[in-house]
């Protein structure tokens, strides 16, 4: 039987500035759409499953080229609403050698997403009917409305049984000065909600401010994230770690715990075309290995394949197929394939 996937967040435009140029050199921007429920959906409808946005876009042609290229991506735009005028915009620098790449947010308060009444959702009606519904940091990070509407619609997914995916996904600029302080409640209320949640050891330090005398990561996150799972009583906790090398590659794997262990990935090392989404990427990943019922080890694997390739493709949205991300598990580079 199909399974029905949704995602709750907001549609972003990305305005990005062509080749490696800075915002004060270029003349031009690429535009396009994108944002963290978009990724996620788009990935999941590529890999076969019925996949909506829940969200709300302007009620103009902005809004009319948003839902165009959500369809593109096999996204239904069944429980998308429209109203207001604005679209969250944000824009990237692409960075190069030892100068990081640089998102600048723009116009998110405003934008019709964030402004939105609830009258504007079904949440009821919509919780019936998914089986997976996932929530985002980046959502949580906008006002109170947004988060009283996070939490209303979490809850109405519990009440009728569907799996609720949270992504810690915490952004700095968008929380503020004291944003972990302001932030640690509404995470909590959201990890009391949540079935599945994607986060690693910093998320705990930080934003939940648990104590660790560990230096190594791996070692912080073995102490830490059963410690969170047995808390909030979540059942399954994903993520990745990531190193930085001198020549730039990065090398990652994923991790997920689950029945009380630990699982790494493979680790895969590799150029990075393009960083943005690649999270998603990983995450579209661990939703898909439970709704086919892989095991923990080849659902990690399958994650950390799809989030390495994200990084290979330019834009946001995760594109690679199943056998794509199936031959990239067993990686090894390959000659051009005709």
């Amino acid at each position: 039987m199909n399974k029905n996937i949704a995602a709750f967040g907001e549609v972003m435009m990305r305005l990005e500035v062509p080749n490696y140029e800075l915002l004060s050199q270029a003349n031009t921007l690429n535009y396009s759409f994108s944002g963290t429920g978009t990724n996620i959906t788009a990935a999941l409808s590529r890999f076969g499953y019925s996949s909506y946005l829940v969200s709300t876009l302007p009620d103009n042609s902005i809004g009319d080229a948003a839902i165009a290229h959500l369809q593109k991506l096999g996204i239904s735009h069944q429980f998308i609403a429209r109203a207001g005028s604005y679209i969250g915009m944000y824009f990237l620098e692409n960075g190069f050698g030892w100068r990081p790449s640089r998102v600048t947010y723009s116009n998110r308060r405003e934008s019709s997403f964030n402004t939105a009444v609830n009258e504007l959702y079904e949440f009821e009606h919509i919780a019936k009917i998914m089986d997976i519904v996932h929530f985002c940091g980046i959502t949580l990070a906008m006002n109170d409305s947004v988060r009283k509407q996070m939490i209303t619609f979490a809850s109405a997914v519990k009440r009728n049984g569907g799996t609720v995916v949270f992504d810690c996904n915490y952004r700095p600029a968008l929380w503020g000065e004291k944003g972990y302080k302001e932030a640690k409640s509404h995470y909590e209320d959201m990890l009391h909600l949540a079935d599945v949640v994607m986060m690693n050891e910093k998320d705990a330090m930080f934003i939940l401010d648990m104590k660790s005398e560990k230096i190594n990561r791996e070692d912080q996150l073995t102490e830490l994230i059963p410690i969170i799972s047995k808390k909030y009583n979540i059942s399954l906790i994903a993520g990745t770690q990531r190193t930085i090398k001198q020549d730039h590659t990065h090398s990652l794997r994923g991790y997920m715990y689950k029945s009380n262990t630990l699982t790494f990935s493979n680790s895969h090392t590799f150029p990075v075309l393009d960083r943005i989404g690649s999270g998603d990427a990983f995450t579209s990943g661990i939703i898909y290995g439970i709704l086919e019922g892989f095991s923990i080890k080849k659902t990690v694997d399958f994650a950390a394949a799809a989030c390495m390739l994200a990084h290979t493709t330019k834009g946001d949205t995760p594109m690679s197929t199943k056998m794509d991300i199936i031959q990239a598990m067993t990686y090894a580079a390959r000659d051009v394939e005709r």
